[in-house]
C-alpha cells in the first residue's frame, strides 16, 4: 500500500483543537512505521488575529475565519471539527458534500434526527468518519473490553458509571459555551454524559430503556459576558438504564461535584467477575475473577490490579515506554492514529457517526424522560 501524506483543516482552536493538534504533531514519537504522515495545513477560528497567532505558534500555513476556505480547499483531505455543538450539523453536511474525511468532536449534532441524517450521508459519501470518544483508547479500557468479550465476566448484571467535574461550583467564574444550552444544545449530559453513555455502550452493548432527571444547583451565576445570568442547561444529570443484555445500572454526569477533577469511572458486575476503572488512576484496571476457588485467608479471591499503563499493541507503545504511566492525552493520540490509519487504508473507523447517532438517540431519550418523568425505550 502506498504511503500517504494526509492534510488536515482544523475548525476551532479551544482546548480540543489544541489536544488534536498535539496528537497529530506527536504521532511519529509514539508509533513506529506508520503508513502515513499527517499535518494541519490550516486553522479556522472566530478572529483572524487568533488564527494568525495559532498558525505562527504551531506552524500551520493557512489562518482563516471562514471554514469554507478549508472545506473547499483541494489541498485538504480531512476536516477536524472542534467548534461548538450547534454548528456541527451544517459544517458536517458541507464537509461531506466537499468529499472530505471527517474527525468530529462529540456530540455529533444537537438532535437525534440531525445525527442520524449525518450518519446516513457519511455512509453514502464513502468517506471515513469518526466521532471522538477518546476514552475508549486508554489501555485499561481496551483491556476491559477484551475481558468482557472473552466472557470473563459472564452474563452482565449491573453497572455504575459517572463523569464528575467541579467547575460549576465556582459561580463567580464566567460561564463557558458548554454551560449555555443555546450554544451547546444541551448541558452536562452532552459534554460529560456522552462519554459515560458511550463507555457503557462500548463495553456492555445496546440500551433498552432509560429513566432520568436533571439538576440545576445554581440558577443564577456569572454569564459569558460577566453579568448575572440565569442558568439554562443541566449542571448534573442522573440516569437509570436497562441494557438489551438485561443488565441494569446508573449513569451520572456532573459539574457540581465539589472536589472532583476529571473523575470518569465505571464498575461493571457479572456472574463470573467484575471490573473497576477510574480515569484519575488510568494505569490500572481492577478485575475480580469469581471463578477462583475460595479458600482460608482468601486464596486467590479478591480484585486483581492489572497493570495496563501504556501497553498499546504495536505500532504503539514505543515511546516513552509500554511501562510508562499513561496520561489523558494518550487517548487522543491513539484515537487520532486509529482514524488516520483508517483513512490511509480506506477502511471505516470506529466509533463512527452511526455510533455517535446512537449515543445522541440515548441522550435525547434521557432528556424526554427527565421532562415527562417516565421510562423511555430506546
Amino acid at each position: 500500500m502506498d504511503f500517504k501524506h494526509l492534510k488536515i483543516g482544523l475548525l476551532g482552536f479551544g482546548s480540543m483543537g489544541r489536544a488534536h493538534s498535539y496528537a497529530i504533531k506527536n504521532l511519529p514519537f509514539f508509533y513506529t512505521e506508520l503508513p502515513f504522515s499527517a499535518e494541519i495545513v490550516g486553522v479556522c477560528t472566530t478572529s483572524m488575529e487568533k488564527a494568525e497567532k495559532v498558525c505562527r505558534e504551531f506552524g500551520f500555513s493557512v489562518p482563516t475565519v471562514s471554514e469554507d476556505d478549508l472545506l473547499l480547499s483541494p489541498d485538504v483531505d480531512i476536516i477536524d471539527i472542534c467548534t461548538p455543538n450547534i454548528y456541527h450539523y451544517d459544517t458536517l453536511k458541507k464537509a461531506l458534500l466537499a468529499g472530505k474525511h471527517i474527525y468530529c468532536e462529540k456530540p455529533l449534532c444537537v438532535s437525534a434526527a440531525q445525527a442520524h441524517e449525518i450518519a446516513l450521508l457519511a455512509e453514502k459519501s464513502g468517506k471515513i468518519h469518526k466521532i471522538v470518544f477518546n476514552n475508549r483508547y486508554i489501555p485499561a479500557v481496551m483491556r476491559a473490553k477484551e475481558l468482557i468479550e472473552e466472557g470473563r465476566l459472564g452474563r452482565l448484571l449491573s453497572f455504575d458509571a459517572a463523569y464528575l467535574h467541579s467547575s460549576s461550583v465556582f459561580t463567580e467564574r464566567n460561564a463557558g459555551w458548554k454551560q449555555n444550552k443555546d450554544i451547546c444544545g444541551g448541558g452536562v449530559l452532552f459534554d460529560l454524559g456522552s462519554h459515560v453513555i458511550d463507555m457503557i455502550y462500548h463495553l456492555c452493548g445496546n440500551f433498552h430503556s432509560v429513566c432520568a432527571t436533571t439538576q440545576i444547583a445554581f440558577p443564577t451565576r456569572t454569564g459569558m459576558d460577566g453579568k448575572p445570568w440565569q442558568t439554562n442547561a443541566d449542571e448534573a444529570f442522573y440516569m437509570l438504564a436497562k441494557l438489551s443484555c438485561g443488565a441494569m445500572g446508573t449513569l451520572r454526569a456532573s459539574k457540581i461535584s465539589c472536589g472532583a477533577n476529571d473523575d470518569l469511572f465505571f464498575e461493571i458486575y457479572g456472574e463470573k467477575g467484575a471490573l473497576k476503572y477510574s480515569l484519575m488512576e488510568p494505569n490500572w484496571l481492577w478485575f475480580y475473577d469469581n471463578t477462583k476457588e475460595e479458600k482460608a485467608l482468601g486464596g486467590e479471591r479478591g480484585f486483581t490490579k492489572i497493570e495496563a499503563a501504556g501497553r498499546y499493541a504495536l505500532p504503539g507503545g514505543i515511546f516513552p515506554s509500554p511501562k510508562a504511566p499513561i496520561g489523558w492525552l494518550s487517548g487522543h493520540v491513539e484515537s487520532y492514529r486509529d482514524f488516520l490509519n483508517s483513512v490511509s487504508k480506506e477502511t471505516q473507523s470506529n466509533p463512527n457517526f452511526f455510533d455517535a447517532a446512537y449515543v445522541q438517540k440515548i441522550m435525547e431519550a434521557a432528556y424526554l424522560s427527565a421532562e415527562q418523568g417516565v421510562w423511555m425505550e430506546i
